[in-house]
């Protein structure tokens, strides 16, 4: 399975963006996805996820929470993180993430198996 991360760009605090992330390949079923971010000179970190076979639930870090939406469409394998109101200190690498079966620790990058490139977010103030 490969992950292909997309929508990155540059924009201006305040505004939005809408990346997207496709998986091709002989795919597993894979009931969590996710997206994480890694900024310059930090840790990557948590930003959402989704589990599937809960109906498309979502969990989200705090700090995205209100202003950014991830959604997805299983039988195409394809997930979308919207992201509004985005401030500079979204700026950041943004990657999809895939796993098999859903973890209770969603939200730690070591449960991901299948990761994408990563596309760029630049937020301007």
């Amino acid at each position: 399975v490969q992950l292909q991360a997309s929508g990155g760009g540059l924009v201006q605090a305040g505004g939005s963006l809408k990346l997207s992330c496709a998986a091709s390949g002989r795919a597993l079923s894979m009931d969590a996805m996710a997206w994480f971010r890694q900024a310059p000179g930090k840790e990557r970190e948590f930003v959402s996820a989704i589990r599937w076979p809960m109906g498309s639930r979502t969990y989200y870090t705090d700090s995205v929470k209100g202003r950014f939406t991830m959604s997805g469409d299983k039988a195409k394998k394809m997930v979308f993180l919207q992201m509004n109101s985005l401030k500079p200190e979204d700026t950041a690498v943004y990657y999809c993430a895939a796993r098999q079966y859903w973890s209770v620790q969603y939200y730690t990058d070591k449960q991901y198996d299948t990761w994408g490139q990563g596309t760029q977010v630049n937020v301007s103030s």
